[in-house]
């Protein structure tokens, strides 16, 4: 990579992707709002949906404003300097950690991430166990969660626009062998902005040493704060109600789990087509930092107020969904790892493949030869899990006192009950899924496209090999 780079460090652009200049703005402002939308829309206040919103023809401003508990300070209530300082020291701390502890070294990278997630997380294990749901990391996530947001969005949009200003230093045979991806420097700031100009940007921090920006962020520390989130909100469900169901607790494990996992098999990251072709931009920072850790624990948010219990035969039946889906992910990935890494693996060696002209070896045969992105369907089946524990989901905060009929009855004396809200806040809930499946597909045409352009008559040919795209005999 490192020869390719000096040899030409400007790819030539190839056409825009995400609909171009305004599906890149869409996508900017549109999901940071979105993420507003749902914090204020399914709430600890009064409800998920907030009530006014099931009668809007009815709907008052003012009313709807003290039902999703908005700030008194209006838009200025949605950021603290407090907030902001302490979320730049958790990236600081993640930085620190990143550089001191024991890696894995891997051609051209050191892999650090796993033990650094593992050291956090057996501190916060610790606190926990000396103080219990009281200590301060969870109570400092669940009650300043809207500045929270804002920081982390704040913190996402100021790293585009420092890498998007930084790559302009790229030049053909740059001699750090930096290289501008090949999709990002189409000559529109705001689309070059979002996708990404330069392919790895990299930084050296004064007593840090040399930080890839890209694949620090892509596993950190966004996949760290999806689970110290997680672990907030099991905290807050045992400050509301006394107790803990197996519905938020078997969401927190499975999704910890599949975090962890993807640190642990972090030098397979280094194939995807998030390190090697896409640059590194507002999309991946703003994924990264604000859309993984804050839609992903929509789950457990909303189960931290209304608890569910899944019972043995609930546990099984999520469980069977959650390890076809690991399965199918796990093994089709570590088979693609090993036949890059060696084809003649004996593991491996036995797969067909397509040669390609440009000297590419694509895989017709085992997993890859099911569909063309076998790993994409485990992938979406695992999302299901993260979404099914919550039922048909709604609920109504009632005030103290009001002793509905099977509501679920808080310690400060609130009761929660389905009512008129139950269903509607699986818009919520169920969101992940939908938006997974949309993602998956999308990122399934990005990838025909650009192999269609690499591979020419050879893709086609391959295609003919495994007709179908994610699911067999469906898509």
């Amino acid at each position: 990579m490192a020869s390719k780079a000096k040899q030409d460090a400007v790819k030539p652009a190839h056409g825009y992707e995400f609909g171009g200049p305004l599906g890149a703005a869409g996508v900017s402002f549109g999901l940071p709002l979105l993420l507003y939308v749902f914090n204020f829309a399914c709430n600890d206040v009064t409800g998920c949906p907030a009530p006014s919103l099931l009668h809007p023809t009815t709907l008052d401003l003012n009313v709807l404003k003290q039902e999703v508990g908005w700030p008194a300070d209006g838009i200025w209530g949605f950021a603290s300097w407090r907030v902001t300082g302490w979320t730049l020291a958790y990236y600081l701390f993640n930085a620190i950690l990143y550089r001191i502890l024991p890696a894995t070294e891997m051609e051209g990278t050191q892999l650090f991430t796993f033990a650094s997630s593992a050291f956090t997380l057996a501190i916060c294990a610790a606190g926990t166990v000396a103080q219990g749901a009281e200590f301060p990391i969870w109570t400092f996530i669940t009650d300043n969660y809207l500045e929270l947001l804002t920081a982390n969005i704040l913190v996402s949009s100021a790293l585009a626009f420092y890498v998007y200003v930084r790559s302009f230093e790229v030049k053909a045979g740059d001699p750090a062998f930096r290289e501008l991806a090949a999709g990002g420097h189409s000559g529109n700031m705001l689309y070059d902005w979002f996708i990404g100009r330069e392919l790895n940007p990299r930084v050296t921090v004064p007593l840090l040493g040399e930080i890839d920006i890209k694949e620090f962020m892509e596993i950190r520390p966004g996949l760290l704060g999806w689970i110290l989130m997680n672990c907030a909100f099991v905290a807050k469900q045992y400050r509301l109600y006394g107790y803990v169901t197996d519905s938020i607790i078997f969401i927190t494990a499975i999704q910890a789990f599949y975090a962890l996992d993807g640190q642990f098999m972090e030098p397979s990251l280094l194939t995807t087509i998030d390190i090697t072709t896409d640059g590194f931009g507002f999309m991946l920072s703003f994924g990264d930092l604000v859309w993984v850790p804050f839609l992903y624990t929509y789950q457990t948010r909303y189960l931290a107020i209304h608890p569910q219990t899944l019972g043995p035969l609930g546990l099984v039946t999520v469980g069977a969904v959650l390890a076809t889906g690991f399965t199918i992910f796990r093994l089709s990935n570590n088979e693609k790892n090993a036949f890059r890494t060696n084809p003649n693996d004996p593991r491996v060696a036995h797969l067909k493949y397509v040669e390609t002209k440009a000297g590419t070896r694509l895989l017709v045969s085992g997993w890859w030869g099911v569909a063309r992105h076998i790993n994409y369907l485990g992938d979406w089946l695992q999302s299901w899990p993260y979404s099914l524990p919550t039922g048909i989901a709604g609920y109504t905060i009632l005030s103290a006192g009001t002793q509905a009929e099977g509501a679920l009855k808080m310690l400060d004396g609130r009761e929660v009950i389905g009512g008129e809200a139950r269903g509607w806040g699986m818009v919520f809930t169920y969101f992940y899924v939908v938006y997974f499946a949309v993602l998956l597909i999308h990122r399934d045409g990005r990838d025909d496209e650009k192999c269609s352009r690499k591979y020419g008559e050879d893709w086609e040919k391959y295609k003919k090999i495994v007709r179908w795209k994610l699911v067999p005999y469906v898509y």
